[in-house]
């Protein structure tokens, strides 16, 4: 009986450390120059092909990163900007609207940019079978060795909130892949996924979440861990990057998180947002109220579950 409580508290001790390992970097400075520094600050070179992941930004919306500051990153690991078309109509379902997209924000005229799943996609494993079979990304995914994932974290109106999570399970999907997800492995037609039957909101928006999480770890696994996970906090709209029409940011501008654990980073983040004390004119209320909506944090619960990584991090502010 006293070896069986020895053991047990040697696993609990053990999960403990295990957990207290995650580090979380933080500057409140948003430029060029402590993008790369906060990157330099993880420690890990990268390997072979660099996939550099963000959202380039539904047409009409300006709050996506810009290139002029994430350009000093991507040039030094010789990265190459990767999206993949959306599920829904807009400027960047049909690929050659989405070509269009990206270049009048300025992408392809600086950076090597690849829409992977312009020509095909492919079925990637889920560790997490319990609403998907497979993940379905970009095809052109399997030309890289290392990714860094680079998200712009603000609002969202079906996740709740987007940061590195969603990054890395929409943001890779293929548009078939999206309407999986968004869909809880119901269908691939994106046509359908938007009706009544599929939309995934109320009873079933914790499916849509425990989804996200599952493709999310699926492309960490698929890269065997050689993954990077960057949070930009500005510009923090309660909309996001895929709506033309967001609405203004209320909250004003807070700075950069990242970490090698995706789960840590997102949970930074949601932490900041919601401890922050607001004022009139930099009012966290509004983005709070949009992810307690539609239960947003529960990706960051259900992703610890899975073994994704974890909420309990150590924040480590290079400001300082």
């Amino acid at each position: 009986m006293k070896r069986t409580t020895f053991m047990l508290a040697a696993l609990i001790m053990t999960a403990t450390t295990l957990f207290a390992q995650s580090k979380v970097y933080f500057t409140k400075e948003i430029t060029p120059e402590a993008l790369v520094k906060i990157y330099e600050a993880l420690g890990v070179e990268p390997q072979g092909r660099v996939a550099v992941k963000i959202s380039t930004g539904e047409g009409g919306n300006q709050h996506y990163l810009k290139p002029t500051l994430i350009r000093n990153l991507v040039d030094k690991v010789n990265g190459t900007i990767v999206e993949c078309c959306t599920a829904y109509g807009g400027s960047r379902q049909d690929p050659k609207k989405h070509w269009e997209t990206i270049h009048e924000h300025g992408f392809d005229s600086i950076f090597a940019v690849d829409l992977m799943d312009e020509f095909g996609e492919i079925r990637i494993p889920v560790k997490d079978r319990k609403h998907l079979k497979y993940d379905i990304v970009g095809e052109h995914v399997a030309n890289y060795d290392f990714m860094i994932n680079l998200a712009h974290f603000k609002g969202h109106a079906m996740g709740g909130f987007g940061g590195v999570l969603k990054n890395a399970s929409i943001g890779v999907a293929s548009t078939a892949g999206k309407a999986y997800i968004h869909s809880a492995g119901k269908t691939t037609d994106a046509k359908l996924v938007w009706t009544p039957d599929y939309i995934a909101a109320g009873k079933t928006q914790d499916l849509f979440l425990e989804s996200m999480a599952a493709a999310a770890q699926a492309v960490h696994n698929y890269f065997n861990g050689k993954v990077v996970y960057i949070n930009v906090m500005n510009n923090m709209s309660v909309d996001c990057d895929c709506d033309g029409h967001p609405a203004k940011p209320e909250l004003q501008d807070m700075g950069i998180m990242a970490s090698l654990d995706p789960v840590a980073v997102d949970q930074a983040c949601l932490d900041k947002v919601f401890n922050y004390k607001g004022k009139p004119g930099d009012d966290n209320q509004p983005l709070i109220k949009r992810i307690n909506r539609q239960h947003g944090t529960y990706i960051t619960d259900y992703a610890e579950q899975i073994g994704l990584g974890s909420k309990t991090y150590t924040l480590i502010n290079l400001d300082k």
